[in-house]
């Protein structure tokens, strides 16, 4: 009842006989009981609440990727530069590994020959050919060599024998020599000795001149035996100037013939080096030749053409159309904050909610959420990424509920990373206070020995 002036009829009137004023006492009455009695029992509820077991987490934002690296989004590159001839995909198209993607004709103009690779094979053949005839020629002089090595031996050893026939023949001319002295000697003793009797009347005029004769006939024997001896010495002389010509000849023969065949060897290994070089330019022009044809790696999906139209050029290393590979191990990246780095382990539980699937998540009470599924911390970055934050890598975890097929690489995802059980009060206190979640250990599996 409104009271708009001081004075009260409460004195007047009898409030318990009229039924109004009941109700309204019976409304206060009743309502301050409810009132109490949901106090009561929110209360109550809260202290329940504050009791029950609550999971600290980690929450993070990541996308879907393919684990492999070789399974994962990849663009084909031209290796040479050429002109865009024909195309023979087209975008969502399926490809299996080594079909033909796009040709490239050739635009750099030594490649131009349409006879190239015979061309090249000629020249290789005629090196050959070239080679072999620098061998031969090596093998003959080889053979010349040995032969010449032979025919100075022979020389050698004949000059060697007339030097010591000559030596021998001055041997004996020198002893004729010095017997004829001692003849001549023994002569001009007689020759005195007559020519003393004869002038004591002892010999005649014709006996002294007899021996006369044969002093002279001795002197002649004499000079001729010096003449003999000296033309003996002149033919020693000569026979070992004779030697040492042969030996000088032959050893400039044998020079020009080893010069000659060495010659006739550095010929056949530049043909060899050359013919290598030739053989290596004919193995890059053949592999030139398959990179006209740009062919899928692997099996999987053209998922956009980066090079457009006919007749466009294009250079070595230009990316020409992505491929996303057909089948790929699913896996999940997502980024967590530097302090909260340390608390996390390779093994640990994530439940997971992908976008496009609908969830109903309570991230302290993972066993009641509805839509997530499960994970596991395969491997932690050592390094921040380029956004500040070190990245994750989550599988699925065995046991668990299967990802969904459908899953693409690049889809969104919510992560929830379990660590430590706790009350709520003690996770209200936590958060009011600032304080970073407790550390997490994860259990470790007792092997049975």
């Amino acid at each position: 009842m409104l009271r708009f002036s001081s004075e009260s009829v409460s004195g007047y009137i009898d409030t318990k006989r009229l039924e109004s004023f009941i109700h309204i006492r019976m409304v206060r009455t009743y309502g301050y009981r409810s009132l109490t009695y949901s106090i009561l029992i929110f209360i109550l509820f809260v202290f329940i609440v504050l009791w029950m077991p609550w999971t600290q987490n980690i929450r993070a934002k990541g996308e879907m990727i393919a684990l492999s690296p070789e399974q994962r989004p990849q663009t084909i590159q031209t290796i040479i530069s050429g002109r865009i001839e024909k195309w023979y995909v087209a975008e969502g198209q399926k490809v299996n590994a080594g079909d033909t993607i796009l040709q490239i004709s050739e635009v750099k103009d030594e490649y131009f020959d349409p006879k190239l690779l015979d061309n090249t094979r000629m020249q290789i053949d005629a090196k050959k050919l070239s080679g072999l005839s620098y061998n031969e020629k090596a093998i003959a002089l080889g053979d010349q060599m040995m032969a010449i090595e032979k025919e100075q031996k022979l020389k050698i050893q004949q000059a060697t024998n007339k030097v010591k026939q000559n030596q021998l023949k001055l041997m004996s001319d020198s002893m004729d020599l010095q017997a004829e002295k001692v003849n001549f000697q023994v002569a001009q003793e007689q020759l005195k000795r007559f020519n003393a009797l004869y002038e004591e009347g002892l010999k005649s005029l014709t006996e002294l001149e007899t021996r006369k004769l044969k002093f002279q006939e001795v002197q002649a024997k004499l000079i001729s035996q010096e003449n003999t001896y000296l033309v003996t010495r002149n033919e020693l002389i000569n026979s070992r100037i004779e030697l040492q010509r042969i030996e000088a000849e032959y050893k400039d023969k044998l020079a020009k013939s080893r010069s000659d065949r060495f010659t006739a060897l550095s010929g056949k290994f530049d043909t060899e080096a050359t013919v290598s070089k030739m053989e290596n330019q004919f193995a890059n022009y053949k592999k030139r030749i398959s990179y006209y044809f740009i062919t899928a790696p692997q099996n999987g999906y053209v998922t956009k053409a980066l090079q457009v139209g006919l007749g466009e050029i294009v250079k070595e290393g230009t990316q020409i159309v992505s491929i996303m590979p057909e089948k790929f191990d699913g896996a999940i990246q997502m980024y967590v904050k530097p302090i909260d780095l340390p608390l996390l382990q390779k093994g640990q539980k994530v439940m997971i909610q992908f976008d496009g699937w609908p969830a109903i998540v309570f991230s302290g009470w993972p066993g009641i959420s509805y839509g997530t599924f499960m994970g596991e911390i395969l491997a932690i970055d050592n390094f921040i990424s380029d956004n500040q934050m070190y990245r994750v890598l989550v599988i699925p975890k065995k046991g668990e509920n299967p990802w969904p097929e459908q899953l693409r690489v690049g889809t969104g995802v919510r992560t929830i990373s379990f660590l430590k059980n706790v009350r709520v009060w003690y996770e209200i206190w936590r958060q009011i206070n600032g304080f970073p979640p407790d550390y997490y250990k994860p259990v470790k599996e007792v092997q049975l020995k």
